[in-house]
């Protein structure tokens, strides 16, 4: 009852009903919703803090930047919604809003199509030495029903694709990257799908900022081969994942494209099945059937592993391996 009171008290303000509004759209700065209402920054970051502690919103900082959203997992979440959805649509000062709201967007298109644009011939390289992405995207949807989804986090997420790939399916989906420049593409990515399930956050895969057992599907797409300690990172994925939950792990297996070492800064040259099936089941992860997608010269594998119903099983299993 305190909940419903406090949200509905903080939101019964034209000016916080407005961001709870565009908010429910997209994720924004404080500069943003600055620019788009055309107050203040004190006054805008007065009513972001109480629509925060009321529980309407949510508050990720990237560096000096933070980020607003519509809450989706705090007590306040469904009311947020409730109100945004109440709003008419031919509202006029919601409608200038949106409209505003547009013109942000472009910009930050813009910003991240000339990311990248002078990045892409990298990517290009990479990609045309392997199968093509669209094969090992339905590869991955085969190793995880619809109904497993659930809600997904997707480490190192990059230009968010994994999201959009998973999105329809997803309750939830949240990426995570080191990269602001990464963060903002995929940001403008999934806007452009119209995926508000889906968002992204600033972090260290070895360090992920959730909590434990919050996931119930966990990809790692082509981010391994970055990594100084790859066992570490399995390991921290499946702290976040949740009994029964399942994390897929895509990436080349070993090869001899020094190129990839030396121009792109991978750290490894492929991962075998042995290597993979070892760090799965220290960090208490049952290994499921590979796929191997063979390209010229780089073969992609996708090594699935489940987390056991309890820690119990998982620890049985591994004792028998």
């Amino acid at each position: 009852m305190n909940n419903l009171l406090q949200g509905m008290r903080a939101v019964a303000e034209p000016t916080r009903l407005r961001l709870l509004a565009l908010c429910a759209h997209a994720e924004l700065t404080v500069t943003e919703l600055t620019q788009i209402l055309g107050q203040s920054q004190p006054r805008v970051s007065r009513h972001l803090k109480l629509l925060v502690e009321a529980g309407l919103l949510d508050r990720f900082r990237e560096g000096t930047w933070a980020f607003y959203r519509m809450s989706e997992t705090q007590a306040c979440a469904t009311l947020g919604r409730t109100i945004v959805d109440l709003i008419p649509a031919d509202d006029s000062t919601i409608s200038r809003d949106l409209e505003r709201l547009e013109a942000v967007q472009s910009t930050r298109a813009k910003q991240a199509a000339d990311y990248f644009r002078d990045n892409a011939a990298r990517w290009d390289q990479i990609r045309s030495l392997h199968v093509d992405d669209a094969e090992i995207e339905r590869a991955m949807l085969t190793l995880l029903n619809p109904d497993e989804v659930g809600e997904l986090l997707d480490i190192g997420t990059g230009t968010g694709r994994m999201l959009i790939v998973y999105g329809d399916q997803a309750t939830r989906a949240v990426g995570i990257d080191l990269s602001r420049e990464m963060l903002s593409v995929a940001r403008v990515n999934l806007e452009r799908a119209g995926l508000r399930n889906c968002q992204v956050r600033l972090g260290d895969m070895y360090q992920l900022p959730v909590a434990n057992e919050s996931f119930d599907s966990i990809t790692i797409h082509q981010v391994l081969h970055y990594a100084e300690s790859p066992a570490d990172v399995i390991a921290e994925a499946a702290r976040a994942l949740r009994p029964g939950g399942r994390l897929i792990v895509a990436d080349f297996v070993p090869h001899r494209e020094e190129v990839l070492r030396g121009e792109h800064a991978h750290r490894r040259l492929g991962f075998s099945d042995e290597e993979i099936t070892a760090w799965l089941q220290r960090a208490s992860l049952i290994p499921e059937e590979a796929i191997y997608l063979q390209g010229d010269p780089l073969t992609v594998g996708l090594w699935p592993g489940r987390r056991a119903a309890n820690d119990e099983t998982a620890l049985e299993h591994r004792a028998n391996v």
